[in-house]
């Protein structure tokens, strides 16, 4: 019934894969409501579904609900405290225990990395097409993450994400034209 929920929610949405891609902002403040439990369940399927080398999924995601986690993280993203009003954070670590077997050093230092970063942004796109705002925060400490999420130093903290409804609406913010970013060879 889940499932069915959210097809029906999406079939009135209608956006397509570049609306959504288009439409996501970097919202930085939530409504005092809760997240749906369809919907973020909807949100890690979609970041589940990321591609991953060799389909290892090297990367673990933690949900943070509890307002003193939630407080402690924002204290370790020196100060960005917004995010302690989203309903739900999920912070994105990369465990390259999961892939270092068989791809070694780059496995450990790029892979991971990349499989974690690639899971956040289909998070992200997944909470757009619902509907929902996130923000993608990069900037904290990465021992004071792993302090508050009981990670091991094995693990890299790559993204705290905060997801709710939006109570802002930024404007679009331009872009580089494409003429300076694509090189031909």
């Amino acid at each position: 019934s889940t499932h069915l929920y959210i097809l029906l929610l999406l079939d009135r949405n209608n956006m397509s894969c570049f609306d959504v891609i288009r439409g996501r902002r970097s919202i930085r403040a939530y409504e005092p409501k809760p997240l749906d439990e369809a919907k973020l369940e909807y949100i890690l399927q979609a970041a589940n579904a990321a591609p991953s080398a060799g389909n290892l999924q090297a990367y673990e995601m933690f949900l943070v609900r509890n307002p003193v986690h939630k407080k402690a993280l924002a204290d370790a993203a020196f100060g960005q405290n917004y995010i302690e009003n989203a309903p739900v954070l999920i912070v994105f670590a990369a465990n390259p225990a999961r892939n270092t077997p068989k791809y070694g050093d780059r496995g450990k230092r790029l892979y991971a990395l990349q499989d974690a970063t690639i899971a956040c942004s289909f998070a992200m796109l997944a909470a757009t097409e619902l509907g929902l705002g996130t923000v993608w925060v990069g900037a904290f400490d990465d021992d004071s993450v792993r302090k508050v999420m009981g990670l091991p130093a094995s693990m890299t903290p790559v993204a705290i994400l905060p997801v709710g409804y939006a109570a802002e609406k930024p404007a679009k913010i331009p872009r580089r034209p494409l003429r300076m970013i694509v090189h031909e060879l």
